[in-house]
């Protein structure tokens, strides 16, 4: 097995400070946190931003002030979210792209988001994934349903996304594909050879469905945007999610990977081009 790669997702866009006093929501904050999800073992910082109230945009200047912060702490790869928050245009979701970081997010479909319906038209998908070209920005496919895995495949078919491909399962949201052990091997068996992929587990499916990921040769996304608990009525930290999928990695003698060793195996230089 590759060694595991552990993305830490620190924001979101749904989590506010009434949640949890530990989200990070300003530029500084979230450099902080990301510093902290390094030393604990995360190779991937995976962010929204927040504006001066906490609620979430795609603002690329405070995008900019994030990635600035975080870079200026550790070496981590920087992947922003083109997801943004549900009723945002794809305009907005897509000003961070613009920065080139090494890495965005890219959801291939439609879903339902509790209530809410988090809408990705064919039109708009192809856009984003031609946007991410442009600006040589390795996307990593969100994949909310088994469906999207398609969609994704279509996109390589087209040549509108190449080289290596990396996906992130993310299970247990209301309106999206359940997380167990059966719906996960439904995911992994279609992917192509050599394509490496995550798993999100949502809420208190983080834990087993990362120890999952850990023992089938994934990789792993924790954080307060997915979960907000270490255990049931203890409120966690980005950094103490992190630290115990290292150590539970470490029981099943998986090692970590470094930021460096990371992009190795996503095939990332620092300008998110190829390798």
């Amino acid at each position: 097995m590759d060694k595991l790669i552990i993305t830490a997702a620190l924001v979101g866009a749904e989590v506010t400070r009434e949640d949890t006093p530990h989200l990070p929501v300003t530029p500084e904050e979230i450099g902080k946190d990301a510093f902290e999800a390094f030393q604990a073992g995360a190779s991937i910082a995976h962010i929204h931003v927040r504006d001066g109230e906490g609620k979430p945009t795609q603002s690329r200047e405070l995008y900019e002030a994030a990635i600035r912060e975080i870079r200026k702490r550790c070496p981590i790869i920087i992947q922003v979210s083109t997801g943004g928050a549900v009723g945002m245009s794809a305009e907005e979701r897509l000003q961070p792209v613009s920065l080139r970081p090494e890495m965005a997010t890219l959801t291939t479909g439609t879903v339902n988001f509790g209530e809410d319906v988090f809408y990705n038209p064919p039109g708009e998908i192809r856009r984003f994934a031609d946007t991410m070209a442009h600006y040589g920005v390795r996307p990593e496919f969100e994949i909310f349903d088994s469906g999207m895995v398609h969609t994704a495949l279509q996109l390589v078919r087209e040549k509108r996304v190449t080289g290596h491909l990396h996906f992130d399962f993310v299970m247990g949201l209301p309106g999206g594909i359940p997380a167990t052990a059966r719906h996960l091997l439904l995911l992994v068996d279609q992917l192509p050879e050599g394509a490496t992929w995550t798993v999100a587990g949502i809420g208190r499916h983080q834990l087993p469905m990362a120890a999952l990921a850990i023992t089938l040769g994934g990789h792993v996304r924790v954080g307060l945007e997915d979960n907000l608990y270490y255990r049931k009525g203890e409120l966690a930290t980005n950094a103490r999610l992190v630290e115990r999928i290292r150590r539970i990695a470490g029981e099943l003698e998986r090692e970590v990977a470094t930021p460096d060793e990371a992009r190795q195996i996503l095939r990332l230089n620092p300008q998110g081009r190829e390798g």
